[in-house]
Order: C-alpha cells, then sequence, then structure tokens
C-alpha cells in the first residue's frame, strides 16, 4: 500500500504508523469522519512519549468536522487525499476568544474551533505529497456577508501555545475565513504551500504568524481576497495586556495575488509588538500592494526593523504602503493615548511595473514613523498613474537610488552614491533547522 512505502521530509520521524480507513474512515466524500480522524489521533497519541504517532489520509475524498491534533505527531496526506470541510456549523465546537483579541474578530464572543486545531503541542506536523483540505468555506462567506453568524467563523487550521510546528507539501483551498493560523507559538516552520480563495472574499488570508517567535515560511504561492502573509500579534488594550510579540519571522521564496489586499501585511492588530521581521525574493503579481503596515491610535505596540530585499512585482496599486487610521477597535474600551511605534523599516532592491502609485505613507501626527530605509527600488508606472505619486504624512527617513523620486520627507542621502538600507547578517535560529529523511514504519494500533 501507498503507506509501506511512504518517505518523505520531516524535521521529526515517526515510530509508528496507520491508516485513516483502518479506523472506519471512509472516502467517499459524503461520510462524515470526524469519529475516524478523532479515534486515529487518540490512538497514536499512546505513542507520543514512544518514538510518536503518523496519520495517513489515503487517497480520496474524507469529510469531516474539527477535530484535535496531539503532540510528537504527523498528519500526512497522500497526493489524491482531500479533507473536505465540513460545512455544518454544528461540526465545529465555540471556543473562547483569544486572549490577545478579547473577542471573535467576526462578532463579539466566542468563535467555531478551526478544522484542523491544536495547543499545548509540542512537535505536531502537517505534511504530505501536496495533497488538499478543501475548506469548502462559500456557505460561511455568504451567511458572514448576510450577518447571520453569531460567532466567528473557523479557520483551517490553528495551532495555539505550542513549540515545533511544521507544515508542508500541501495545498489549502477555500477557507471560511484565514487559512493557516499559527498563535502563541514558537519554532514554526511552513513551506511548499499552496493557498488558493477567491479573489472576490474577504478574509480569506494565507498564512497569519501572531504572537509567534522564530518562523519561517517560504516556498508558498499564494491567490487570496486577503493579505496572503498577514503578520499580528493582538488588539488593542488585549494585546497590550498579553504582550507578546511576533519576531524572528522569515519569509522568503513567495509568490502572491491579492488584487484587493497586501503581499505581505504587518498589522492592524499589533499591539503585543512586531520585530525582527525579514523579507526576501518575493514575487507579487496584481496586488493593491507590496509592503503594507496597518495600525492606529489605541493600538499601542510596535512594528520595527523590518528587512525586506529582492521583490519583484507587477501591476500593483501601491508598491509601499503605511497608514495609522486603520481604524477597527474590539471595543470601546481602548486607550487613545496608546500610540503605535513605527520605526527601522527597510526596503531595498525592488522592481516594480504597472503600477498606479509608488507610496501612499501616512504615519500619525505626533506620532511620526520613523527609519524608514528605501534603497534602489525602480518602478515602472501604469498608463494612468496618480497624480501625486508619492504622498507622505508624518513619516521619516531616506531614499537611495529610487525611482521615481520620492517625497521630501525621504530625502536622497547622497546623490549619485547608492547606500544600502540595513538587512541583518546574523541568523535566525529556524533558518538553521534541517528536514530529515523519514520512512513510515507499520505498526498495529
Amino acid at each position: 500500500s501507498a503507506l509501506e512505502d511512504l518517505e518523505y521530509s520531516a524535521v521529526s520521524c515517526r515510530a509508528y504508523s496507520a491508516s485513516l480507513d483502518e479506523f472506519g474512515g471512509v472516502g467517499d466524500g459524503v461520510t462524515s469522519n470526524t469519529a475516524a480522524f478523532r479515534d486515529a489521533v487518540a490512538q497514536l497519541s499512546r505513542y507520543s512519549d514512544d518514538g510518536g504517532g503518523l496519520l495517513f489520509v489515503p487517497a480520496g475524498r474524507w469529510l469531516t468536522g474539527s477535530f484535535n491534533l496531539t503532540s510528537h505527531f504527523t498528519l500526512f496526506l497522500h497526493r489524491d487525499a482531500v479533507i473536505l470541510a465540513s460545512q455544518n456549523e454544528s461540526d465545529y465546537e465555540v471556543i473562547e476568544p483569544l486572549p490577545s483579541y478579547g473577542r471573535g474578530r467576526d462578532t463579539e464572543g466566542g468563535r467555531y474551533i478551526s478544522l484542523i486545531f491544536g495547543t499545548n503541542l509540542t512537535d505536531a506536523i502537517i505534511t504530505g505529497e501536496n495533497g488538499t483540505v478543501d475548506g469548502q468555506g462559500e456557505p460561511w462567506w455568504g451567511k458572514f456577508k448576510r450577518g447571520e453568524l453569531e460567532y466567528t467563523r473557523p479557520y483551517l487550521i490553528e495551532i495555539m501555545h505550542s513549540d515545533g510546528i511544521q507544515i508542508s507539501n500541501l495545498t489549502f483551498l477555500n477557507s471560511p475565513s484565514w487559512h493557516i493560523h499559527p498563535v502563541y507559538s514558537s519554532n514554526i516552520l511552513i513551506q511548499g504551500l499552496t493557498i488558493l480563495a477567491p479573489v472576490t472574499v474577504p478574509n480569506t488570508d494565507g498564512i497569519n504568524p501572531d504572537s509567534c517567535t522564530n518562523t519561517r515560511i517560504e516556498d508558498c504561492y499564494i491567490v487570496s481576497g486577503d493579505d496572503c502573509i498577514a503578520v499580528k500579534s493582538g488588539w488593542d488594550e488585549y494585546g497590550i495586556k498579553y504582550g507578546m510579540p511576533t519576531k524572528q519571522l522569515l519569509i522568503r521564496r513567495l509568490t502572491c495575488i491579492s488584487p484587493d489586499s497586501a503581499v505581505i501585511a504587518l498589522g492592524s492588530e499589533m499591539s503585543g509588538g512586531i520585530e525582527d521581521v525579514r523579507a526576501e525574493d518575493i514575487v507579487a503579481i496584481n496586488s493593491e500592494s507590496g509592503v503594507r503596515i496597518k495600525t492606529a491610535i489605541g493600538r499601542g505596540g510596535y512594528v520595527k526593523d523590518i528587512y525586506v530585499r529582492g521583490m519583484t512585482m507587477n501591476t500593483m496599486k501601491y508598491v509601499f504602503w503605511m497608514t495609522g487610521n486603520y481604524g477597527s477597535h474590539p471595543d470601546e474600551h481602548y486607550d487613545p493615548e496608546a500610540l503605535p511605534v513605527i520605526e527601522n523599516i527597510n526596503y531595498q532592491d525592488m522592481v516594480a511595473e504597472n503600477v498606479t502609485m509608488p507610496a501612499q505613507l501616512s504615519g500619525i501626527p505626533g506620532d511620526q514613523f520613523s527609519g524608514i530605509c528605501i534603497s534602489n527600488v525602480t518602478i515602472g508606472l501604469a498608463t494612468k498613474p496618480k497624480k501625486v505619486l508619492w504622498n507622505c504624512t508624518d513619516v521619516s527617513g531616506f531614499a537611495s537610488g529610487v525611482t521615481p523620486p520620492p517625497c521630501e520627507l525621504l530625502p536622497e542621502k547622497q546623490p549619485g552614491t547608492m547606500i544600502p538600507c540595513n538587512f541583518p547578517a546574523e541568523v535566525i535560529p529556524i533558518d538553521e533547522v534541517k528536514l530529515q529523511r523519514c520512512y513510515s514504519r507499520r505498526k498495529n494500533v
């Protein structure tokens, strides 16, 4: 069988493996497999201290409601396996809002649990031979738009309070809301994902690292109605109080299409802080903006030490976009004195074509966004660009070798000499994590 010959790459290999059909799973696209998934994880969890367990999802269409992962565990999808998310709300229990948000993002109060969920895990892997997880989100999108949902929509994957996560070599489609959401976690490797959602549906973000440390996202292709990568850390007073930043984040070799949103967004919920984000070798096509910083009065926190280099863009509304008035608040208890700090933002070695407006940079009056460096950037304009190409208020920094020439708040540092921006030389620890070659081992569980 496919399981016998399984050979794959992972951070950790497993001593025991079993196939979903051994737990009563039926891959006909109609039968519910929620009980089979839950039973399989429970049985395999007995090996978590004894070499770990792997659950193999064979070729087929496996309809299921929400199920939880366990530690020292791998969920592995065959290339022709499709996990189909149930469209039935009763298949998703309602759980507490995230403490750093204070409420659900869609509605006050709780939220539907994700399709694949885990909390307090160590060493959890979701991988495969590019099998598929289909969120079947259409009914959720309609209900959300019509205001018919009592709780926040489920994500496809959410892993909370965990350490050592790998999500790789899979395709994710049509999530009800965000696709991949690691939160309050560390040592995360996300690679080789294809994420596809209709470009017209809001909140179908690709990957949202949220209050996470030491994360590597690479070799992903994302088409979305919202931000392809959205870096977050909590919302207003709740995020400030929870105080867990996202830091040591590496993003590279990403291709993104998002006509109404950003390729990489920092915020808008950034109240726990975002720092040391490095992005390189990024391709953007038909997207609203390349890199976007979203914040507001009441957010507090900071976005600092951001380094982006080697970006190619084609057909963009904006290349650079920063906004200090990105509205919505969880409730009226936010602190109007909580001003965000935005500093040391570095963009270099970029080429863009067919751009409507190179930059819209608006800081907050009395709370300037500072230390902005833009170097070696060439922007080709669309046939009908905006009249004002660079619109800058309440920002400071410098430019070097940028065409068309930036606003006067970003003066040329040394005309005629290319002054590079910073990009740190020291390595983020997750970048040294190597995959091993794993082979499936059968064990009757």
